[in-house]
């Protein structure tokens, strides 16, 4: 399977979930539609088109390498005439992430790393505001699925930030022998008069920040030196 890993760091991120108008919170991590949402957006797709819901075929896993802290905003709106009501958003403030999307088809991820790097709309990270701190760092791995990479690159987050062991939460198929659980997450759709989500199983791991040895930094390795070192490894 041919994975593509990108690196989520801005100085604020949101990722919503339900919530009512008065006050939008933010999920701790990234989600897998907000994911969808940013490729959808880089390949070109508008809200309406249809190629959307393939992308729910990717498998998904998420590191949450540096948590951050959230941060409440107000806003004051005019939400009918003479009317003003104050509403709250939540932030994730200076948090870092690892994003691995996997496929067998190994054409549409590269596709994919592609679009990422030449976005035909605007790339945020969960609300509009929320420009990415500098150019994706991007990564392509052969590997058994994206958790087996997530366990394998090294943490993103700063020292002062750096925890003896890190989470993972992915698609629960991708994690067979741990408990699964559902979040309202998977996209039926993202067209604004009529924004839908279903729901899909995930599971969540811990691995140790020492084991972590494969350096995103340095020039990129042939896939296939990646993919022998980690399937010595597994």
């Amino acid at each position: 399977m041919k994975i593509l890993t990108i690196k989520l760091a801005a100085p604020l991120q949101s990722y919503g979930n339900e919530a009512t108008f008065e006050r939008r919170t933010t999920a701790r991590y990234p989600t897998k539609s907000a994911v969808i949402g940013m490729v959808a957006a880089a390949l070109g797709y508008r809200r309406t088109d249809s190629r959307i819901l393939a992308l729910n075929d990717l498998s998904f896993a998420v590191r949450i390498d540096q948590a951050g802290t959230v941060l409440t905003d107000y806003q004051t709106v005019e939400w009918k005439k003479n009317t003003r009501k104050i509403t709250y958003r939540e932030y994730l403030q200076d948090a870092k992430f690892m994003v691995a999307l996997g496929s067998d088809d190994d054409q549409f991820i590269e596709q994919i790393e592609l679009a990422l790097k030449h976005p035909k709309f605007q790339l945020f990270l969960g609300r509009l505001s929320n420009a990415p701190a500098g150019v994706l760092r991007l990564n392509l791995f052969e590997a058994e699925s994206p958790v087996t990479v997530l366990k394998r690159l090294k943490c993103q987050a700063i020292n002062r930030y750096k925890r003896k062991t890190i989470e993972i939460i992915a698609d629960a198929d991708l994690m067979p022998d741990k408990p699964s659980s559902f979040v309202k997450d998977k996209v039926q759709s993202f067209d604004q008069r009529n924004r839908r989500y279903g729901f899909r199983a995930v599971a969540q791991t811990e691995v140790s920040v020492d084991k972590l040895y494969l350096d995103i930094d340095q020039p990129k390795q042939p896939v296939s030196t990646q993919h022998d070192a980690m399937s010595q490894l597994d």
